[in-house]
């Protein structure tokens, strides 16, 4: 590995140590279903979220509810304290494509039709309203 090459993904490692997020990834919906519950909770605090997602009648919300509870426990570890209510929110939360399966379904014919089983990545970062304030 090259020096700037080395010292860019130092800057990067040091600054994801700030950063309060949690991944999961390999989930097998597909990023369409999962960026619609991705987008009911962003920006929001994160009791509410956690409320919102309970209450969802999506499948996709119970895999981020237990995401956004990874990520809380990820603050209150690296801050050791317990959060406190309406202090952190859902800073940024995305969701990429992962690995697509692809199988094979018989059609008429002696055809083939092609399915394409996909799956996602989802990143979600909490922060505290308190750090947002100094800057």
């Amino acid at each position: 590995m090259g020096a700037r090459k080395r010292i860019s993904a130092e800057k990067r490692k040091e600054a994801l140590k700030t950063m309060y997020f949690a991944k999961l990834r390999n989930v097998p919906t597909s990023p369409r279903k999962m960026r619609l519950v991705a987008d009911m909770i962003r920006g929001m605090e994160v009791n509410r979220a956690l409320g919102v997602l309970k209450f969802s009648s999506k499948e996709a919300s119970a895999r981020v509810e237990k995401l956004l509870r990874s990520a809380i426990a990820n603050w209150e570890q690296k801050n050791e304290r317990k959060a406190e209510d309406g202090e952190l929110f859902v800073s940024k939360i995305f969701v990429d494509g992962g690995a697509t399966l692809k199988r094979m379904r018989p059609a008429p014919q002696g055809r083939g039709y092609r399915i394409r089983k996909r799956s996602n990545h989802v990143t979600l970062f909490v922060d505290s309203k308190n750090t947002n304030d100094k800057n």
